[in-house]
Parts: structure tokens; sequence; C-alpha cells
């Protein structure tokens, strides 16, 4: 079958990864697209994948999004109308989604962010099947009714953790405490304060800090995920970075009401290193934990791949009847 993945950030280029990797080896042709973002070309390259670019991250204003969301859609709808994709995967790409349900693709996505209510409204509503982490209430999805919800032991980040082989040695002064900034630019996070600078001064009495800023000037990739399994202590808005941490065993802190989500605090309850506090009373919470990490191990084999889910939700609607 044609597979066609778009990955319209970081986390979205590792997830797809994941998804073309295992679906190649099943035999099946991955089309993978993905658009110009701080995040996403570096790291493609990192786990070699060669994208076609579609696009690019436009968030100046509510224009300038919605403009560049209109032309990636017709860029698509041009790329697939002689040939389009058997099925359509992504973690909710709002233009892999209208180009998919216009040209009747079926779609299946994965999503996790219940707070990012604008692109819940704009994907899963599109979706045939949705795999989601068992974290995640059932009442959230149906909200959206999605056709088919496929839940799963563990969260999306497994996908890329649980067979993870890095070096754990690292060019950084120990103890290296890593902080990323909030995604500030992101529709859910528009009004929130970054405190990022502010926090980070307050953790240099504990040792080496190293920021991770979402919007760099630099040209040079850091690959977060093989920072985060040297560090001693990982401190984040909360989001991805902080599950990528817990899931190594690397004490994370979430510092912020968007990192109150269903998957951090179920995380935190099934014995993973993931902290919540505010900014106030994140050096404290910093003093606590700082370099004691976790053997999650045992814990983490527990969990299942999502991976495996997306497969056979892929193999379920090839075998299924035409309408």
């Amino acid at each position: 079958m044609r597979i066609w993945y778009d990955a319209c950030t970081g986390k979205h280029v590792r997830y797809g990864a994941a998804v073309a990797k295992r679906l190649r080896k099943s035999g099946h042709e991955v089309i993978f697209t993905t658009r110009e973002h701080p995040d996403t070309l570096g790291l493609a390259r990192i786990l070699g994948e060669k994208p076609k670019v579609v696009g690019k991250y436009q968030p100046s204003t509510l224009s300038s999004r919605l403009e560049e969301s209109a032309n990636r859609i017709i860029q698509f709808s041009k790329m697939f109308k002689d040939e389009p994709p058997d099925i359509a995967i992504a973690h909710q790409s709002v233009e892999l989604c209208r180009t998919a349900f216009g040209l009747g693709v079926p779609i299946i996505l994965t999503a996790d962010t219940p707070h990012a209510k604008a692109v819940n409204k704009l994907t899963i509503p599109f979706a045939h099947t949705v795999v989601v982490s068992e974290a995640l209430p059932k009442r959230f999805l149906k909200k959206y009714c999605p056709d088919k919800i496929i839940q799963f032991k563990g969260v999306d980040e497994v996908a890329w953790i649980k067979d993870l082989k890095l070096s754990r040695r690292s060019g950084f002064k120990k103890p290296l405490i890593v902080v990323r900034e909030i995604e500030s630019k992101a529709a859910y996070a528009l009004e929130k304060s970054n405190h990022t600078l502010e926090i980070a001064r307050k953790l240099e009495a504990l040792g080496n800090v190293l920021v991770l800023k979402r919007y760099s000037d630099k040209k040079e990739f850091v690959d977060s995920v093989r920072v985060v399994a040297n560090a001693d202590l990982v401190v984040s808005a909360g989001g991805t970075i902080a599950r990528e941490a817990a899931l190594q065993g690397v004490p994370s802190i979430v510092t912020s009401k968007l990192g109150r989500t269903y998957v951090n605090t179920y995380l935190a309850c099934k014995g993973f290193p993931l902290f919540m506090c505010d900014a106030r009373n994140v050096l404290k919470l910093a003093k606590m934990h700082l370099g004691n990490k976790v053997d999650v191990k045992a814990k983490l084999a527990q969990f299942d791949n999502p991976v495996d889910f997306i497969e056979k939700a892929v193999v379920q609607i090839k075998s299924a009847p035409k309408t």
C-alpha cells in the first residue's frame, strides 16, 4: 500500500520515522512529508529520513497561519491528484486531515493534547481510526466523534524511546540541567507566560544549565532525546521532552498548568520520575530530584508500543471491504 505520513513538528518527525520504519519493513511504500520548522529538517536528517518539504511554519499572525495551512492543502491536493495514497497517518496534521478527507483517503491519527482545542476540532472528526494512550479519557475523543478509537498502555513517546540505544556520554559539564522553552507560538499557548529564562537563572545555582530554545537563529540542530539521556534533570513547561526524559529514568519537572496533562499525570502515577509544580517552586523541587535517576526498564517494558497498534489499524483498513 501507499501510505502518507505528514510531520509538522519535531515530535511528529520522531513518531513518523518510527511508523515509517515499521511499515516499510512490512512492504508498504511510505510517502513522508514535512514543513519548514525549527525542529523538523535537522531531526529528519539525524533519523535518516528524507521527507518531501511542503510549506513552512508561519505563526506570526492568525492570517499567516491560515494562509500557510491553506497553501499546504493546495500543494498536497495537487501532489496526490492523480495518485492518492491508500491511507494517511499523522499526529494531528491539520493539512493532512483536510486533504485526505477531501480525496476520500482513510485517516489514522494519534493525539495526546486535549487542551489543543483548535487542532482537535480540525483533525479528529476526519479520522477513521484514532490511536491514543489509555491515559486519555474516552469522553475527550467521543466529543469529536471519530469512527474508531484504539487505546494502548503507555504514551506516544514509547514509540521511539522503548528500543532506543544511546551513549550515556556527553560533552557537557555535570550536573547537567536541561531547560526547554515553552512552545510560545502554539495556538494553545499564545496567552501563556514564558518563564524559561527566569527558571534557568534560578537553576544555575545547582549546576550547568542548557536552555533549549524553540526558535533560535542558530542553524545547528540539537537532538533533545540524546541530550536529556545524559542530563541530571530536565525542566520544561510540560510536553514531549518531559516524557522522553522520564521514560529514560531522568528526573523531569513540569512547571506550567499546560503541563498538567493526562499523559504526564499518567506517567507520574506509574512511577516514572516526572514531577509537577509552578515556576515559583521549581528550585525547591530541583534540589530534591537533581541527579536522582531511576531504573525504569521494567516499567517501560510493560508499556505497549503504539506503532504496533498503528500497523494493526493499517491492516484492518486494508482488509476492510470497499464501500
